[in-house]
């Protein structure tokens, strides 16, 4: 489906990549993977067509379809979230226009017996046909499943889209391109806008797909669920592993310790090598030796090993002092807005060393909850912290938070107290920002670098309580790994927002699920909290589906029943014409035999005469037939 033909990109510092050859298939489900920076969304937007390759070729059948989920998506649209589904499949809206005009017309004119008219029933009934094909009868049906799998309600589906925030509006762009069921969907980090449950239904979408599908993710749950294969972008080069992502890594890691042990060879052969040359090359006896010397070390392909850095990385909360027994209490804790109802009469108390994963579906207050408990915005009821406690807070936009005119270094230097600001480098390197890095002004970071700075932030205030929303946003798998890490070794006490699976699964030990306005608390595993809310979320769209199915499978059945009378009275018009066509000739045939005959002779020709008068009035019988089916019609 996919073939790459010595595909490469270069900037001004190199290649990003060069010399690609690949093929992918239909059905073929595959992991993007690499580094930041590395080059996985410009080697995708290649792909769709939206990026012209510095050189070489992508080639595609003719007619291919893609689907293209970006992470900088702009929509600006007063459509209502359905309606931008709706109008969404070009084919589909020419033919329902198409149709209206056909019928609008076909009730004004007359002209029955034209040639145009008939054209006009042919088209009418192609239309139909192709209609029913494409699934035209089942669209509504499939947009609203589609939708409220990504979470939308069926009140969402008639606001206009400008009213939602910039991650569902990425949602309803993928579902468009999920119900359009293009031949490639190609997706760059889809679950960054998604919750749990979202995620988990559409990796069940994709791994039913035909089609094939590109994905980058950070998400390692994710990439193993739905992927059977991984290219990773590493060196200028992609790599072709025929595994879902965990599986490439523990390959991966076998090859680079084989290419890390080859490498030092390597490098000691080549040190021999260039000893030899030196001492060679004056003696004018050896300089011919010398030289064949230094022709063999230039023709010599030095293997190339990418370190993973990112492994090395170690991070450890600081405990600043030991707190009492309880942390926090919530007594009859409530926000709204305006109208809006988020959560009311949260009661709770938090034990020390309690480990807490906050779920729910975005947009039912998990964010607010948090901020109320930091007492950063108004609220109803009481929010008590424990004797002892020291509460640090990571927002969900705490790397936007970061003075972009100052340096890494300063950054952490304004936070940084006592003897802990002679290991500010050391600190830095840990989060790697090693050398030049650490005077790099924040403003060129990307947003995996702030996320870690903004990490490197919390590692410097000591405490005992950490609230953390969505804190592995930006962080790529290997970073993510490092802070699960620290937090299972963590002393305190924390809860935590996210909807990454791997890194909670293991991780805390209660979970609280906002659901109806309240707080709902959860002592079984992550595995089993999916496992309820995704037979409780699909018991839901189930329903929603057999509604929307009785509503269209009626119009169906009565446009089907339409079509087929319509096919059935075309087919007796064609023979009643064959009819027709065949009694002229027949009745021309005979005229100018009548015509001949020689009547002097007293003959009366009766036979024939008779024969002649029964055509002619078995023509007459079937132009009324004719007439009556065209009427029908």
């Amino acid at each position: 489906m996919i073939n790459l033909e010595k595909l490469g990109y270069f900037l001004p510092q190199g290649h990003l990549f060069q010399n690609v050859n690949l093929q992918i298939n239909s059905g073929d489900k595959v992991g993007l993977v690499g580094k930041n920076g590395a080059g996985k969304s410009t080697l995708l937007k290649i792909l769709s067509g939206k990026l012209k390759a510095s050189e070489g070729f992508v080639h595609l059948p003719k007619g291919t379809e893609i689907g293209y989920l970006t992470q900088d998506i702009k929509i600006d649209t007063d459509k209502c979230v359905f309606n931008f589904l709706n109008f969404s499949n070009e084919r589909l809206n020419f033919i329902r226009t198409r149709l209206e005009e056909i019928n609008s017309e076909l009730v004004i004119r007359t002209d029955y017996e034209s040639d145009s008219y008939l054209e006009m029933l042919n088209e009418l009934s192609d239309l139909n046909y192709e209609f029913q094909v494409i699934d035209g009868f089942q669209w509504e049906e499939k947009i609203t499943s589609t939708l409220l799998g990504l979470g939308f309600t069926n009140d969402d589906l008639q606001k206009s889209l400008n009213t939602f925030s910039g991650g569902w509006k990425m949602r309803a762009e993928l579902a468009r391109i999920l119900v359009n069921e293009p031949d490639i969907i190609l997706l760059d980090e889809p679950t960054n806008h998604l919750d749990i449950i979202s995620i988990g239904w559409l990796e069940t979408y994709l791994q039913k797909f035909d089609g094939a599908v590109i994905i980058i993710s950070h998400d390692r749950l994710f990439l193993d669920n739905v992927t059977k294969r991984t290219l990773e972008i590493s060196l200028a080069k992609v790599f072709d592993f025929p595994y879902a992502y965990s599986k490439y890594k523990e390959v991966r890691a076998e090859e680079l310790d084989r290419l890390g042990q080859a490498k030092k060879q390597q490098e000691k052969e080549i040190k021999q090598t260039e000893l030899l040359i030196n001492k060679f090359r004056a003696k004018s006896s050896k300089a011919s030796f010398a030289q064949s010397l230094i022709k063999k070390l230039e023709k010599t392909e030095r293997i190339e090993v990418e370190s993973d850095s990112v492994a090395k990385m170690k991070l450890t909360f600081p405990l600043s002092v030991h707190p009492g027994k309880w942390i926090l209490e919530l007594e009859g804790l409530g926000k709204s807005y305006g109208e809006k109802k988020l959560f009311k009469e949260i009661g709770i108390t938090v034990g020390r060393g309690e480990k807490i994963a906050l779920l729910g579906p975005n947009g039912v207050g998990k964010s607010t909850l948090l901020k109320a408990i930091m007492k950063e915005i108004d609220y109803t009821g009481i929010v008590a912290y424990g004797h002892n406690v020291n509460v640090t807070y990571f927002a969900q936009d705490q790397a936007e938070k970061l003075d972009v005119s100052k340096t890494v270094f300063d950054t952490v230097d304004d936070i940084a107290k006592g003897e802990m600001r002679k290991d500010l480098r050391s600190i830095l390197g840990t989060f790697l920002f090693s050398g030049e890095d650490v005077d790099k002004k924040v403003s060129v970071l990307s947003g995996g670098e702030r996320t870690r700075l903004a990490l490197c932030q919390l590692l410097l205030s000591p405490s005992n309580f950490l609230i953390l929303d969505e804190p592995t946003n930006h962080l790529d798998i290997q970073s993510k790994d490092v802070l699960k890490k620290a937090l299972q070794s963590y002393q305190g006490t924390f809860v935590v927002v996210s909807h990454d699976r791997e890194f909670l699964d293991g991780l805390t030990n209660r979970i609280w699920d906002i659901e109806n306005q309240g707080l709902k608390i959860h002592h079984f595993s992550l595995k089993e909290y999916l496992d309820y809310k995704m037979n409780k979320s699909s018991s839901s769209i189930k329903f929603e589906k057999k509604e929307t199915k009785v509503i269209t499978k009626e119009k169906e059945v009565v446009i089907q029943k339409k079509t087929e009378a319509h096919k059935k009275i075309e087919k007796e018009l064609k023979r009643i014409e064959e009819k027709i066509s065949t009694i002229e000739q027949e009745i021309e045939e005979q005229t100018i035999s009548i015509g001949q005959l020689d009547f002097s002779s007293g003959e009366t020709h009766s036979d024939l005469l008779s024969a002649f008068e029964l055509k002619k009035t078995a023509l007459s019988i079937l132009m009324s037939e004719w007439e009556e089916k065209m009427g029908e019609l």
